[in-house]
């Protein structure tokens, strides 16, 4: 349930609706988003970011705009200026089990769950509510609307990159370090010539076509 009217300013900046709601009384206003709906490998991970009082707002937008460098040194900014941030991760496993939106929607949860500071409302990025009691907005690309989901956006895709980076280790063949999971065309001729590993998507295209194969071929031998 939203709080009503969230813009007043004729021309709003990416701090009117944390400011907005302020004056409505919430005090602990989170950000949410999540990184990781389209690979074909890895978890999904979602970010929760209350902004603290030092922050400067305007520094923070979306992840997808900025390089690896500047995300990183934002992640330390907010880190370093009292934010309070968490995250929370599904795995590969649980997003075939539930689908791909329910397993975002479950990351978000965890998230927020996880905060340090429970917070009174939630900014919440694209159009699903999050199945929480906690008063909140849904905004479709909410990251270039409120500065506290473009921060979000900014952690979850620093985490889950760092996380692919780790894959990688364990799976060079994918070069997961360098797409993230994503379905390049090296990434699916990966896919083609190795068949999937343990951390593939098994219900997405361009990887369940090969468990398949791979199923038939048992049966054959």
């Amino acid at each position: 349930m939203g709080p009503g009217k969230l813009w007043p300013d004729p021309e709003p900046d990416t701090y009117s609706l944390e400011r907005c709601l302020r004056q409505k009384g919430y005090k602990w206003i989170a950000g949410l988003d999540e990184v990781g709906r389209g690979p074909l490998a890895g978890p999904v991970v979602a970010a929760c970011v209350i902004l603290g009082e030092k922050c400067d707002y305007s520094i923070f937008v979306d992840s997808k705009i900025i390089n690896a460098e500047t995300r990183s040194r934002l992640y330390s900014e907010l880190q370093n200026n009292g934010a309070s941030i968490s995250v929370g991760v599904v795995s590969e496993t649980d997003i075939d089990r539930l689908n791909i939106l329910q397993a975002s929607l479950m990351a978000m949860k965890r998230a927020v769950n996880a905060l340090p500071t429970q917070p009174d409302f939630l900014l919440v990025d694209g159009n699903q509510p999050i199945p929480l009691s906690i008063p909140q907005q849904t905004l479709v690309k909410g990251e270039s609307k409120s500065a506290s989901i473009a921060a979000a956006s900014i952690v979850a895709k620093v985490v889950r990159d760092d996380l692919m980076g780790q894959y990688h280790l364990q799976f060079p063949e994918y070069n997961f370090k360098q797409n993230k999971g994503y379905a390049t065309l090296e990434h699916r001729q990966a896919i083609r010539t190795h068949g999937p590993c343990k951390i593939h998507r098994q219900s997405f295209k361009c990887v369940k076509e090969f468990i398949a194969k791979s199923k038939k071929m048992l049966n054959i031998f």
